[in-house]
Formats: structure tokens, C-alpha cells, sequence
């Protein structure tokens, strides 16, 4: 489950937030990426400075540019519960929605409630005068900034989930669980396609290979028959314990002189692992990573192929890595 963030100045998404990481979500930030940024560059950290630094970056890289950031780290650490706090324009929210079982929650309050808070908080960087307030809020609500820019408004009118924090604290935070408690009943349980495809891929982390790791999963009747990961074969040293992969000392691609790997693929491995007589009219669900962590799409090698064809396993499934739909193959 994965939680979007956005709303109003000092209108109270921090309540949301706290709520979220104790119930165990991560923290994430584009704000956060933003000012890392900031640093890198050595500006100095005011809001209005970060509001330009903002729309600079959206206008030279694209409008998405850190919510990619963000999503990127979703998926590189394989977060399953995560709150990505400070959307500020529409592209960033398109980002995101890339993401299955993406909710968006917007946080608002009367601006002179708002204002008050702010003043109550005291930060450093907020403005000082309701005059000056209002400038600042204008501004990220999206008056007078380009298609790049603050939009604050218009990703409150794309939420989802629209909170309103006008009252006591206890009032905000029942609210708060209340929507979690909705949030989690709306949430489809899994296909079994994509059941067994999430397995595949945690049997995959087992793979012995420094390039690639893979992992197959054959199931008869939606009960699983076995599992294997590629790696090298039994009794002799894999790629992980000597540190040190052939193909890749020696540049040769995956599928080119076979003789100098001495792994056997994952989808052999399952077909190993498995009864004979079980196998017949079974499927074969693949999935796999590239070594730096992104998918790679799982389609058998020529060999792997006729090895299922001979076990009689009637189809072969596995996951496009850029559009993540489920590619079947009838054998």
C-alpha cells in the first residue's frame, strides 16, 4: 500500500503522516529529495528558494522528475507500505499512480486556521505576517506559476481521499484511522497470477548469480508443485561465494557459450525439484531482476522451453518489466 501526501500549507499532514509511520509505513518525501538536492547545490534553504528550485528542476527534467526519484526507491528497496509526502504538481501524482494500489489523500483547513498553526509552530522559514502567508499560499496552490510549477489546488482536486482538519487534534486523528481502516478494506486481494508471480520473485533473492536472479514456480490447480532459482549446480562453487562471474570477466552475453557457466536456470531447477507425474498440464510462473535491482523479463531460454514442453507443463507465465502486465504462453 502505498500513500500519496498532499494539502494545504500548516493544514495538518503531518497528523496524517505520524499516523501512517506508526503503523508501520515508511517516510517518504519530495521535499525531502528536494532539498538534498539544495545542498548538493548549495542553496540556501528557504522556502522560496526551494519553491524556485522546484520548478526549475520540473522544467529542465520534466514536471515528474522527484516523485521518479521517489518511485525509483519504491522499487529498488521493494517497499510494501509507504507514505510519499510533499506532491506539489499533477505529473507528480501521473508519477506515482504508476504504482499498484496508489491512494492519494489531501489535507486541508480554513486559511486563517492554517495561519495560526504556522505561527504556532514557529519555523524558522515561514512567513511571518498573514500578508506574507497569503503570498506563499497563493503561490503553491498554483496563482501565477506555470504548467510546471506549484499546483497544489489541482492535486487536491485529484485525491482521492479528501481530509479536512478544522477541529480538535483527537477529531483529526479518528478520522485519520478511520480512512487508514477504509483504505485497507478497498484494497483487492491478489490474482493468482499475481500471487504466484510475487513468489517467483522471492524465490528469485535465493539465485546464486551475480547478473541475474530468477525464480519459477510450478503450480497445478492453484497448489504449488515446486520452486527453483537459478544458481550453480550442486557440489560445485557459485558465482557468489567466488565473488567473480566468468561472463562478465570475459564480456559475453547471457545465452553465448554455455559451457563456461556452470548454473542451471531456474525454470530446470523447478522441473527438477517436482514429481514427474505432478507436472503434467501444470503452469510455470517466472520472474527475475537484473543485478542492479530493476525486473527483467522472465521469458524462457530456447533450452528452458523444451525442457517445460518435455515435462508437459502446459504454460509458461511471467511479467513485462515496463508495463508489468502478465504475458501467458500456451505450450
Amino acid at each position: 500500500m502505498i500513500i500519496g501526501l498532499t494539502g494545504s500549507l500548516a493544514a495538518g499532514k503531518g497528523v496524517v503522516s505520524n499516523f501512517l509511520k506508526e503503523n508501520g509505513f515508511v517516510y517518504l518525501s519530495l521535499s525531502d529529495e528536494l532539498r538534498e538536492i539544495a545542498k548538493e547545490r548549495k542553496i540556501e534553504l528557504t522556502r522560496n528558494n526551494l519553491q524556485d528550485l522546484g520548478n526549475k528542476l520540473r522544467e529542465e527534467y520534466g514536471s515528474g522528475v522527484l516523485a521518479e526519484k521517489v518511485l525509483n526507491k519504491i522499487k529498488n528497496q521493494e517497499y510494501k507500505k509507504a507514505i510519499v509526502d510533499g506532491i506539489r504538481n499533477p505529473a507528480e501524482i501521473n508519477v506515482l499512480r504508476k504504482i499498484k494500489n496508489f491512494s492519494l489523500i489531501s489535507v486541508d483547513a480554513p486559511r486563517e486556521m492554517r495561519f495560526k498553526r504556522l505561527i504556532e509552530r514557529n519555523r524558522e522559514s515561514d512567513p511571518k505576517t498573514l500578508e506574507d502567508f497569503v503570498k506563499v499560499d497563493d503561490r503553491d496552490k498554483g496563482v501565477g506559476e506555470t504548467q510546471t510549477g506549484q499546483a497544489v489546488a489541482e492535486c487536491i482536486s485529484q485525491a482521492n481521499y479528501n481530509l479536512v482538519n478544522s477541529r480538535s487534534l483527537e477529531e483529526m486523528h479518528e478520522k485519520v484511522r478511520k480512512l487508514y481502516l477504509d483504505i485497507k478494506r478497498k484494497i483487492p486481494r491478489p490474482s493468482w497470477d499475481e500471487y504466484f508471480i510475487e513468489i517467483a520473485k522471492k524465490v528469485s533473492a535465493r539465485s546464486t548469480c551475480l547478473r541475474r536472479k530468477y525464480g519459477a514456480v510450478i503450480v497445478k490447480d492453484n497448489i504449488i508443485v515446486s520452486t527453483g532459482y537459478n544458481g550453480s549446480a550442486r557440489g560445485l562453487e557459485n558465482c557468489i561465494d567466488k565473488g567473480t562471474c566468468k561472463r562478465e570477466e570475459m564480456n559475453i552475453p547471457s545465452g553465448e557459450r554455455y559451457e563456461l557457466c556452470e548454473g542451471v536456470h531456474a525454470e530446470q531447477n523447478a522441473i527438477i525439484n517436482g514429481a514427474p507425474e505432478r507436472m503434467k498440464d501444470s503452469k510455470i510462473y517466472i520472474a527475475g531482476s537484473e543485478a542492479d535491482g530493476n525486473d527483467a523479463n522472465a521469458n524462457p531460454c530456447k533450452l528452458c522451453d523444451r525442457a517445460i514442453r518435455n515435462a508437459q507443463i502446459k504454460e509458461e507465465i511471467y511479467q513485462d518489466k515496463d508495463n508489468g502486465k502478465i504475458i501467458r504462453k500456451l505450450l
